[in-house]
């Protein structure tokens, strides 16, 4: 049917029904491409890359995906086989903030992944995984089903902001802004900014896990009440 958009790869055969016997599988072009991307940054990712690592032509990747945007959405997806989703403790903050330390881990180990958290949200079998364990986590809570998606969808987007900045945190400009503060500071016409950087760490960062967890936790608890 005309302008009916296509269903999202996980609805549509592994492979075409016709043609020669499959060489390749979904798995191991997502982990290609997962590869590349950790290795060389979200844009060397395009189809052509990922068949030559695989030692093909970029023709026969087209018979298991059908666009590089459903790669990149495969590949978002096959990062939440990392998490450890455990029973949950009856404690739903400490099993949120579990899962959010565990998504800062995998996120900086996929530095490409908080951007397409941020700007490309998808949606396949290990997310969906995911929002269940979340749900179960907070299947006692009083909050109605929205503000628990609500705070699952928050939990994702702060913890990619936060490694986003860390990243951020070790490019030259970083340094460069960070030393400046510093001069700034000692100069003594800022006092409250002099008191805040003379806490931080030498290097200036001070997004340690504490200060992620405190701002997880009130942002949580604004939204589930």
């Amino acid at each position: 049917m005309a302008g009916q958009q296509e269903p999202v790869i996980w609805m549509r055969p592994e492979q075409a029904p016709l043609g020669r016997p499959a060489e390749r599988s979904r798995a191991e072009i997502t982990a290609a491409a997962v590869e590349l991307a950790d290795r060389e940054g979200l844009a060397a990712v395009s189809m052509r890359r990922v068949a030559s690592v695989l030692g093909t032509g970029a023709a026969s990747l087209y018979r298991y995906v059908a666009t590089r945007d459903d790669l990149l959405d495969l590949m978002t997806d096959s990062t939440g086989s990392e998490y450890h989703l455990p029973a949950p403790s009856g404690d739903w903050q400490a099993d949120l903030l579990g899962i959010a330390r565990q998504a800062r881990q995998i996120m900086r180990r996929h530095p490409w992944l908080p951007t397409m958290v941020m700007r490309r949200p998808s949606l396949g079998p290990h997310g969906i995984d995911l929002m269940e364990h979340v749900l179960t986590v907070l299947a006692d809570h009083p909050a109605d089903a929205t503000r628990k998606l609500e705070a699952f969808a928050l939990l994702n987007g702060l913890t990619a902001l936060f490694v986003q900045n860390e990243l951020a945190a070790a490019d030259t400009g970083a340094v460069h802004r960070s030393a400046y503060l510093r001069h700034v500071a000692a100069a003594g016409s800022h006092p409250r900014l002099s008191a805040l950087l003379a806490a931080a760490p030498a290097d200036g960062n001070v997004r340690d896990e504490l200060d992620v967890d405190t701002v997880i936790v009130r942002a949580l608890v604004g939204v589930l009440g």
